[in-house]
């Protein structure tokens, strides 16, 4: 699979990476370890080498489910990967955020032991809610982190993108962060301007949810049915039906040779937007984690095919 430079770092990921929420919670479904130890493999074996987790996922009895089952899968192979995981909230305490020197101290300590490795390849702030919730001696103990070797590079994984927009950027400028994390798919592009900035600074940007929290997927259809508590589960059926009216017209405007399924043509679609690092793929399968990996090897969109995605997009959908 084709490799992309990932920002400034020295670190080359292939265009499509591996997200581990679903291996750690059953936000989407459970997933039974030995078929996450299988997936981690099989992504490894198809040119998969960025893989990115967080103490965050996990449940109410234990954090950073999935970095455990992340690095048990990964196995010997913990040197072919390149790992992301963040700090400030935990699965079993997520709010507030604790974006302090002690918290990024105590899990990045946990995370590694989790991990079963010596460093962690690149530390996300995990979704500072407002610039207020940073504490000024966090900086000075990430950089005495990456002193001693136990993390690389830094970054931030944004949510409430209107808050904390501003704040992210002026991170980027002052090079202070090596990554952001985006929410970025045909549904939801408002964090383009943010990707501009990176793109200028020549920052890395990880793109996820991509598959819109699965109404991209193909599978889900108006009369779709979600578990209580899932995360799909707070639209209402109106909603729903707008969603799945919207993923069907963009099949009308993607789907071509190559991309013949809406998973394959929405990776596609993610890679050939400008400053794109890498896409997420949040398998939980090898089907899945297989269309991907399709998506980056076909050939890229034109741009009246891009052109045309555009003028149907009218409003940005809600990201989880």
């Amino acid at each position: 699979m084709k490799q992309r430079k990932f920002g400034n770092t020295d670190l080359e990921c292939a265009e499509i990476g591996l997200g581990t929420w679903a291996l750690g919670s059953s936000v989407y479904g459970d997933v039974e370890n030995a078929e996450a130890h299988r997936l981690i493999q099989e992504s490894l074996d198809r040119g998969i080498n960025f893989f990115d987790t967080a103490p965050l996922y996990g449940n109410k009895n234990e954090d950073g489910v999935a970095e455990r089952v992340l690095g048990d899968g990964l196995g010997e192979r913990k040197a072919d990967a390149i790992i992301s995981t963040k700090f400030g909230r935990t699965a079993r305490d997520v709010m507030p955020g604790r974006f302090t020197a002690a918290e990024a101290r105590a899990s990045c300590e946990a995370s590694l032991e989790r991990l079963g490795r010596n460093w962690i390849d690149l530390f996300f702030f995990h979704s500072p809610f407002e610039p207020e919730e940073i504490a000024d001696d966090v900086w000075a103990e990430l950089d005495q982190l990456k002193s001693e070797g136990k993390i690389r590079y830094i970054g931030h994984s944004v949510s409430m993108y209107e808050q904390t927009e501003a704040m992210s950027a002026q991170w980027i400028r002052e090079r202070k962060i090596d990554a952001i994390q985006v929410v970025l798919s045909p549904f939801n592009r408002e964090t383009r301007p943010l990707i501009a900035v990176a793109e200028e600074a020549n920052c890395a940007v990880v793109a996820r949810e991509c598959m819109a929290n699965g109404f991209l997927s193909g599978s889900i259809q108006k009369d779709t049915t979600f578990p209580e508590g899932s995360l799909n589960s707070r639209y209402s059926r109106e909603e729903i039906g707008e969603r799945v009216d919207y993923a069907e017209l963009l099949k009308e405007h993607l789907l071509r040779d190559g991309l013949e399924t809406l998973p394959r043509a929405t990776y596609r679609w993610v890679l050939d937007q400008p400053g794109v690092s890498l896409a997420l793929s949040g398998a939980r399968n090898r089907e899945e984690m297989i269309d991907s990996i399709r998506a980056a090897k076909a050939a890229p969109y034109g741009e009246e095919t891009l052109a045309a995605a555009e003028t149907i997009h009218t409003q940005d959908f809600c990201p989880a």
